[in-house]
């Protein structure tokens, strides 16, 4: 893994044409590779990242519910970890109300330059240290900025010092189609061929700027499920309407219950990550959430030691989920959670680039492939800146109507992905 600097080096090559050969026309050269610069990175003093992983999964949460109202039939899966690592390197380029704004949609634990400075490193250094036996992990945020468009040296080393970016250049302005391709080999590159079209030409008028991030995730169960136990069950998606879906089942799984809700926690190997499935009240809607504090309850509760009274069975889909193109256009959701003024002309950006005017564009994309041996999960977000055996038998979670993933930090509570499934055999 490179830690997010994508190291290139620049290859030029020139094409000569033979004298008396004109009906074979010589070749264009190859577009040079992207030229990476990077800031001074600080080594700040030692924090805790637990409260940045709540602040992400708070504004995960936000999130969800307001994207489930704009499509609430469809299964919606994201990185919370991903937008908000993309949207917080626009934060620091912004200033004013405008990082005001974007502060509380965040839920920054805190606006001190100092102090969000050390949390930011902390939350990079126990991303990259969630590697185990059994799970694979990688994590890359990048700066992409036009040529005639170099970020301010300040704003480089608030990058790399937090999120650990490089800056790379790409030709927005007079090449889309080069600088998309550029942005796309990347993503594709950190997803491990699982995100291939992140970003489309088309977004990129006018844009000076884009801040992307890229997670990818290979994580065995630490007790995976027994692949004859799997079978065909219904499953009553929103509406009443029953289809049919593959079930995995298995036992002595740990749980909790908190206002209606119950949490089931499936670990992976090594102990550092876990997914809870979050079923909710019978009756309640499919856009239905449990608030930031319930969420809370049932993850501890869940995470415990699994004991007789909170053991249980688990009847679980398999799911195979994604979410491309127009689906992962994040702006509408944005400006509804109060963001608005980050894509007008009253942005204030001016700590990244004094040409810099607004968001232009913010771009997620993700899978999440849930199996018998475990999960493996992509996802890749960008923000573009407008230049200008015989047991005693236990209770049995059987998740037959819309329910939620979140796969998460165990140490910081960083959330790694957090799923809505409406519809499993969508």
């Amino acid at each position: 893994m490179r830690n997010g600097i994508r190291i290139s080096f620049v290859m030029v090559a020139a094409a000569v044409a033979a004298v008396g050969c004109a009906s074979t026309p010589p070749k264009p050269a190859p577009a040079p590779a992207p030229v990476i610069t990077r800031g001074v990175a600080a080594v700040e003093p030692a924090a805790d990242p637990k409260p940045f992983g709540a602040a992400d999964t708070a504004f995960g949460l936000d999130v969800l519910k307001a994207w489930c109202a704009e499509y609430p039939q469809q299964n919606l899966v994201f990185s919370p970890s991903t937008l908000a690592s993309a949207l917080g390197m626009a934060y620091l380029g912004a200033r004013g109300t405008t990082a005001q704004a974007m502060a509380q949609v965040l839920h920054l634990p805190t606006t001190s330059a100092a102090a969000l400075a050390a949390g930011l490193q902390a939350r990079a250094e126990a991303l990259a240290d969630l590697d185990a036996p059994g799970v694979t992990l990688s994590a890359s945020n990048e700066v992409w900025a036009d040529p005639s468009l170099p970020p301010l040296s300040a704003y480089l080393d608030a990058v790399a010092t937090g999120y650990n970016a490089g800056v790379g250049q790409a030709p927005f302005t007079t090449n889309p189609q080069q600088a998309a391709n550029e942005i796309n080999k990347a993503i594709s590159a950190d997803t491990h061929g699982h995100i291939t079209q992140l970003v489309q030409p088309g977004m990129l008028q006018d844009i000076g700027w884009v801040l992307t991030s890229a997670l990818y995730m290979d994580a065995a169960w630490a007790t995976p499920f027994n692949p004859g136990q799997t079978g065909s069950a219904p499953f009553t998606v929103a509406g009443g309407e029953q289809v049919t879906a593959k079930f995995m089942n298995g036992s002595d799984f740990s749980a909790a219950t908190d206002s209606g809700w119950t949490a089931v926690s499936l670990p992976y190997k090594g102990g550092k990550l876990t997914m809870i499935a979050l079923l909710p009240p019978s009756g309640a809607g499919t856009c239905a959430l449990p608030t930031a504090a319930a969420l809370r309850t049932l993850t501890a509760g869940a995470s415990g030691p699994a004991g007789a009274a909170n053991t249980v069975d688990v009847s679980l889909p398999k799911v195979s989920l994604s979410t491309q193109g127009s689906l992962g256009d994040m702006k509408t959701v944005l400006e509804q959670l109060g963001m608005g003024q980050a894509f007008s002309d009253a942005a204030n950006f001016t700590a990244l680039s004094p040409q810099a005017c607004c968001i232009g564009f913010v771009q997620q994309a993700a899978t999440l492939q849930v199996g018998e041996k475990g999960t493996i999960g992509a996802a890749a977000a960008a923000a573009g800146v407008i230049a200008s055996a015989a047991r005693v038998p236990q209770p049995t979670v059987v998740f037959n109507r819309p329910y939620l993933m979140l796969v998460t930090d165990t140490a910081t509570g960083e959330p790694l992905f957090l799923a809505k499934v409406a519809n499993p055999a969508q």
